[in-house]
């Protein structure tokens, strides 16, 4: 129903704007709780039991998130006596609502729940999950002063590391795109504390990669990457397109990647963190694997029942391919 799915659309953008929007941590909290309810019956609106498993385990993460991130700033306001984000001193509840924010986007070693959930979802919801609900969380993230340095770094290697790892033994796209989003997001916490305006360059530009990734898997209807093989007789020159999305989504020099990878290792590097950084640039490599392998499946390989004279792409829909010309572009050639 169109109201209804308006109406869903609304508090999901009414979450995202309320915790930008607080400053005070019971309102934060309340934004993220909007935020994560509006968005579970978009999850659960195709009745398959994966569509519904996947939906019961992001609502019991989400919920475990937000009663710690409660819990940790009635703390504060115990131990301080003041409820503003800006204004945290205690390095207890710090500590606290720093690692339930990381629960909320994902990281590791927070992780599990994500590539489970992406991979109950259809690519559609998945692309809203992975960019839109990372925002209010950011904010938060970013808004805290002070916090140990020593958790930030930990929780983005970690997160690198797994991302990498993790998506090496996938042949679900689904969940490779969420070990994906770990490895980003670890990117994006690794240079937190050092420049919060390189964590949200890095933030953007991943949105605008992955949102021309998932795009390109709705628009071959592909959830796998052996179905990826047929994709030449569906969009010829899109497949021609997307190992340059794909290697940018990993960090290769010349497409628009490698821009916020880049510098965040020089701003690493003047940090005196050369061990922190070199790890970092390493842990890229496993992911370039990945994304290397799905390209190798979707460009270098024959399929072999080759479908003469079925030309899909040239009746598919200007709402999918307008947005999809815009973000590949963007992903390729922004640096």
């Amino acid at each position: 129903n169109p109201y209804i799915l308006a109406t869903l659309l609304f508090g999901l953008g009414l979450g995202t704007t309320i915790t930008f929007a607080s400053s005070h941590w019971l309102l934060a909290w309340m934004g993220l709780e909007i935020n994560t309810l509006a968005i579970i019956p978009l999850m659960a609106q195709h009745h398959h039991p994966r569509a519904v498993e996947a939906t019961t385990k992001y609502f019991l993460t989400q919920a475990t998130a937000a009663a710690m991130l409660l819990f940790a700033s009635t703390t504060n306001a115990w131990l301080t006596g003041q409820w503003d984000i800006q204004q945290m001193s205690h390095p207890f509840p710090l500590t606290l609502i720093t690692l339930a924010l990381a629960l909320k986007i994902g990281l590791a070693p927070m992780h599990t729940w994500l590539p489970e959930v992406l991979q109950g979802l259809d690519l559609t919801t998945g692309l809203v999950l992975s960019t839109w609900q990372k925002l209010a969380p950011f904010a938060l993230l970013l808004q805290i002063q002070n916090v140990n340095p020593t958790i930030l770094v930990t929780l983005g290697l970690a997160s690198t590391l797994v991302g990498g790892w993790g998506g090496l033994n996938q042949t679900q796209l689904r969940k490779v795109l969420a070990y994906s989003s770990i490895a980003h997001l670890g990117w994006m916490i690794l240079i937190l504390q050092y420049s919060p305006s390189l964590t949200l360059l890095a933030l953007l530009t991943y949105f605008v990669m992955t949102f021309s990734t998932f795009l390109v898997f709705k628009l071959n209807k592909s959830t796998s990457i052996n179905a990826l093989a047929i994709s030449w007789t569906k969009a010829p020159i899109l497949t021609s397109l997307t190992p340059l999305v794909l290697l940018s989504l990993g960090g290769l020099p010349p497409l628009t990647g490698f821009m916020p990878k880049w510098l965040i290792l020089q701003e690493l590097a003047k940090q005196d963190l050369t061990p922190l950084a070199t790890l970092a640039a390493l842990s890229a490599l496993l992911s370039l694997y990945f994304y290397l392998r799905i390209s190798y499946a979707m460009t270098l390989t024959m399929s072999p029942n080759n479908l003469t004279g079925v030309t899909p792409w040239r009746f598919s829909s200007p709402q999918l391919t307008l947005p999809l010309a815009i973000a590949t572009t963007a992903t390729i050639s922004l640096l």
